[in-house]
């Protein structure tokens, strides 16, 4: 992934909505919530993950060899987010000036809403 924003970025090129979707397809794992760390041990870190399903805080135990798995999850999850965020402001510019140039182009004449009825030759 990291590879891509460099090729693009170093080409000038902006990548299209279709570019991002497709970013977003090849993110395999992820997990919204938050890691706390609540104690050391000689195998690492152990923690609390905290996160919302079903309209409830849950709050599950993390053993140490589990936490590199969370973090990496955590991490997609905000690669995720920005990644959505980047495809909505590529989207809006884009139908942004699909719309304004449709406005620039020139339109037909303004037809009245009550059509006229042809005057009689009497």
């Amino acid at each position: 992934m990291i590879y891509m924003c460099i090729y693009l970025c170093s080409m000038n090129m902006t990548p299209t909505p279709e570019d991002i979707l497709k970013q977003i397809a090849r993110i395999e794992r992820m997990e919204k919530g938050t890691l706390s760390s609540i104690r050391e041990t000689p195998r690492g870190p152990c923690c609390n993950f905290q996160r919302w399903e079903n309209g409830r805080n849950i709050s599950e135990y993390i053993p140490a060899e589990q936490v590199p798995n969370v973090r990496d999850n955590l991490q997609s999850h905000e690669r995720f987010e920005a990644l959505v965020a980047k495809y909505v402001q590529l989207l809006s510019t884009r139908s942004r000036d699909q719309r304004l140039a449709g406005v620039q182009k020139k339109r037909p004449p303004h037809n009245s809403s009550s059509p006229r009825k042809p005057k009689s030759g009497n």
